[in-house]
């Protein structure tokens, strides 16, 4: 599945890139660390638009996260097809991501890189992740629920291949 067999190289990609992926690149980092891969995976994340480049994560993702013991503080940026020569993974939080990113991809193995966030899942039955911008703190928590599901299942799939 992956080119590099030195490091897994993994991109979390939403929309604006300050509240899914973020999170999931939050998560993930968690993850690698307690399991003892740093030197195996290497996470980023990215947004399909450009609103916020720049910008920390919303601070109600922050928040919500820093309650569970993550760290999300990386700085915002617009996914680009420069992305496709970076990463052996790209995984978009939902249907709409998902296409934007395609439709960039210059090839056919550029393609096969593509994935969505739920293909991880392991115990929800989503079929994306909801964007938590315009919902109240029951939306972030649902996603960090549904975030941590998949990065468990990601982490299973790479541990196991």
């Amino acid at each position: 599945m992956y080119q590099d067999e030195s490091k897994h190289k993994i991109l979390f990609v939403c929309l604006g890139n300050i509240c899914r992926s973020p999170a999931a690149e939050g998560i993930m980092k968690y993850l690698i660390e307690k399991n003892n891969l740093n030197d195996k995976i290497e996470i980023d994340s990215a947004g399909t638009s450009g609103y916020h480049n720049g910008e920390l994560p919303d601070s109600r993702m922050r928040k919500h996260g820093s309650k569970r013991g993550y760290k999300f503080d990386s700085l915002s940026r617009k996914f680009t097809a420069k992305d496709f020569d970076d990463f052996d993974m790209i995984i978009a939080m939902d249907d709409s991501n998902y296409h934007n990113i395609l439709r960039l991809a210059p090839d056919l193995e550029s393609e096969k890189k593509v994935f969505r966030m739920v293909d991880f899942s392991m115990k929800y039955q989503h079929d994306h992740i909801p964007d938590p911008y315009y919902s109240g703190a029951d939306g972030f928590e649902l996603v960090l629920d549904l975030l941590e599901d998949a990065c468990n299942g990601l982490m299973k799939e790479i541990v196991s291949s």
